[in-house]
C-alpha cells in the first residue's frame, strides 16, 4: 500500500473507512446480483479501482463510468441502493422504471452517463462534453470518463483525448485496466501504455497498481485538482486483473486459470484489510463488523427490490417514454 497516504499524513480515518466500505459493498453486490442475474458484470479483483475512482466526486461533476462498476458508481454519488438495486431487477421502483438496463446506465439525476446505444466509446465524448461546458459556463466542476484496455484501442477514445487536450478541458479519462477485453488479452488487442496514449496527446499520463486503493485514490485526488485549477486534462491508467468472468455464467475457457489464482493472491480487499489493521485504523474485528453490515444493508435492499412490481404494459407504453405525437396547446405543430 502508499505509505503516503497513512492516517499520520492524512489526519483522519475517515477516509480509509469509506474507501473500505465501497470495495466491500462492491464485491458484495457482484455477489447478491450474480445470483439473479448470469449476466451480471462483475467487479471482483477490481474493487480498488473503483473505489478509488468514484470516492469524493461532487454532485456536479460529470461522470461516465465503466459499465463494470455502474452501480457502485452510482451509490459512491449518493443514490440510494435499494433503487438502484430495483433498475438492476427491473422494477417500476428502479431509477430506470424498468425502462432500460441500469446495470450500464446509470441514474442521470447524479450526472452519470451511461452505454445507452450498449457501445463501450460514445461516453468518453459524452464526457468530454460535459467537461467542455463546464469551462464554458465557467464552472470548476470536472468530468470524469473510465473505460477499459479494450475500449482504449477505440477511435472514440482518441477524439476525445485529443480534443480535451486541445481545449484544456477539466477531464480525468481513467483506463480500468484489467488487462482482457471479454476474451482478448490485452497484449493481443492493445498496443503500448495507454498512460503512454494520454501523453502523446499532451497531457499528464499516469500509470498506477490497480489493486493498491490508496494509490489510485491519490493520482485521482491530483488528477481533479488539476482539472479544477485550470491545468487540463489527465490520463490514469490503473493496472488491475478481472478475476471473474466476463459475466457471472461466464465458462471462462478462454484464459490460464493459474494466471487467475496468482491475481486472486493480490486480491485488493484482502490487502487493503491487512493494511488498516497494521496502521492501527480498524481492527480485525471492526472490518468484520463493516463486512456485515454491508452485507446485510444490500440483502435488505435486494430483497425489498425483488419484492416491487414489474413493470406493465402501461408504464411502459411509448407516450410515457417519447414525446407526444400530437402538439400540446400553445406549441407549433
Amino acid at each position: 500500500m502508499n505509505n503516503a497516504t497513512s492516517p499520520a499524513t492524512t489526519g483522519s480515518n475517515q477516509l480509509h473507512i469509506e474507501l473500505y466500505h465501497l470495495m466491500t459493498m462492491s464485491r458484495v453486490l457482484d455477489r447478491i446480483i450474480g445470483e439473479h442475474d448470469g449476466h451480471w458484470h462483475g467487479l471482483e479483483g477490481e474493487e480498488a479501482v473503483a473505489a478509488g475512482v468514484y470516492h469524493g466526486l461532487r454532485a456536479d461533476d460529470v461522470l461516465a463510468p465503466h459499465y463494470r462498476g455502474t452501480i457502485i458508481a452510482a451509490y459512491a454519488k449518493g443514490a440510494d441502493l435499494r433503487t438502484l438495486l430495483a433498475g438492476a431487477m427491473g422494477k417500476t421502483t428502479g431509477y430506470n422504471m424498468g425502462r432500460y438496463r441500469s446495470d450500464i446506465c446509470g441514474p442521470a439525476q447524479y450526472n452519470l452517463i451511461g452505454l445507452y446505444s450498449g457501445s463501450l466509446g460514445p461516453p468518453l465524448g459524452y464526457a468530454t462534453g460535459g467537461a467542455l461546458a463546464a469551462k464554458l459556463d465557467g464552472r470548476d466542476d470536472v468530468a470524469v470518463a473510465v473505460f477499459g484496455d479494450g475500449g482504449s484501442s477505440r477511435g472514440d477514445c482518441h477524439e476525445a483525448m485529443n480534443l480535451a487536450s486541445v481545449q484544456k478541458l477539466p477531464v480525468v479519462f481513467v483506463c480500468q485496466n484489467n488487462q482482457i477485453a471479454i476474451s482478448t488479452e490485452k497484449k493481443n488487442g492493445v498496443g503500448g501504455s495507454v498512460a503512454e496514449r494520454g501523453r502523446s496527446f499532451g497531457m499528464l499520463g499516469v500509470e498506477v497498481d490497480g489493486n493498491d486503493v490508496l494509490a489510485v485514490h491519490g493520482a485521482m485526488q491530483e488528477a481533479i485538482a488539476r482539472a479544477r485549477a485550470g491545468e487540463g486534462p489527465t490520463t490514469i491508467e490503473a493496472v488491475t486483473y478481472r478475476v471473474a468472468g466476463h459475466f457471472y455464467s461466464d465458462a471462462e475457457d478462454y484464459r490460464d486459470p493459474d494466471v487467475v489464482d496468482r491475481w486472486r493472491e493480490r486480491d485488493p480487499i484482502r490487502a487493503y484489510r491487512s493494511w488498516l489493521v497494521k496502521e492501527g485504523v480498524l481492527d480485525e474485528a471492526g472490518l468484520n463488523r463493516m463486512d456485515e453490515e454491508a452485507r446485510v444493508h444490500a440483502q435488505t435492499a435486494m430483497d425489498r427490490a425483488l419484492a416491487d412490481p414489474a413493470p406493465t404494459a402501461v408504464d411502459l407504453a411509448p407516450e410515457l417514454v417519447f414525446a407526444p405525437d400530437t402538439p400540446r396547446e400553445g406549441e407549433r405543430p
